[in-house]
């Protein structure tokens, strides 16, 4: 009697314990597709936002490149520049002035490196050292200071060259020294003289 107690009371438990578990499952079943549908739903929302978004964008496409390529009011009134198919006859002259300048700096060039080139390698004795210097400075008047491409330094450099090979007469030096006041004299910004010089014109 006492076995057949213990079997229907295990059996009890069993069914119990089944039942219990199918109740508790149950409601996870349901549970599924409601989650299903809300992902759904969610997803559809989103979808329709996207092309919402992709429609307006189109839609304001039209406008926005209208707005590149249209110039504005402002710019399209402002007046295109001409130029001049030919030079004036102002222009034409002061290009001969300056043309006309340049060919006498060369040409008063080419005087000054006579003398330096005689100096240097021909000019022996007092009387050929003091001539060739003398005519340095007649050369500065004349010029109106030094040509175009040669500088007070260059020419200093070749006399005293010239110098530091021994003979030096004081004649020499004195010519030398009123060279050099000349050159001062003549590129002197407060020197009143008028050479007609057009590269100096604004």
């Amino acid at each position: 009697m006492k076995v057949l107690l213990s079997v229907a009371t295990s059996l009890l438990l069993n069914h119990s314990a089944h039942g219990f578990s199918v109740v508790r499952n149950t409601p996870l079943r349901h549970e599924r597709p409601a989650m299903n549908l809300e992902m759904s739903r969610a997803s559809e929302d989103m979808s329709s936002s996207a092309t919402t978004t992709r429609r307006n964008t189109l839609l304001q496409l039209p406008f926005l490149a209208s707005a590149l390529v249209l110039p504005t009011a402002g710019h399209a009134r402002e007046p295109i520049p001409t130029y001049l198919e030919e030079p004036t006859e102002e222009f034409k002259e002061s290009e001969r002035q300056r043309m006309e300048f340049r060919r006498k700096q060369l040409a008063l060039k080419a005087e000054f490196n006579v003398v330096f080139e005689r100096f240097t390698n021909q000019s022996k004795t007092e009387e050929e050292l003091r001539a060739d210097v003398e005519q340095l400075r007649d050369l500065v008047i004349k010029t109106g200071g030094m040509p175009l491409g040669i500088k007070k330094d260059d020419l200093v450099k070749i006399i005293r060259a010239k110098k530091a090979k021994g003979f030096w007469p004081t004649s020499v030096e004195i010519s030398y020294q009123a060279l050099i006041r000349e050159i001062a004299f003549q590129q002197s910004p407060n020197t009143d003289k008028d050479y007609g010089n057009p590269m100096d014109q604004r």
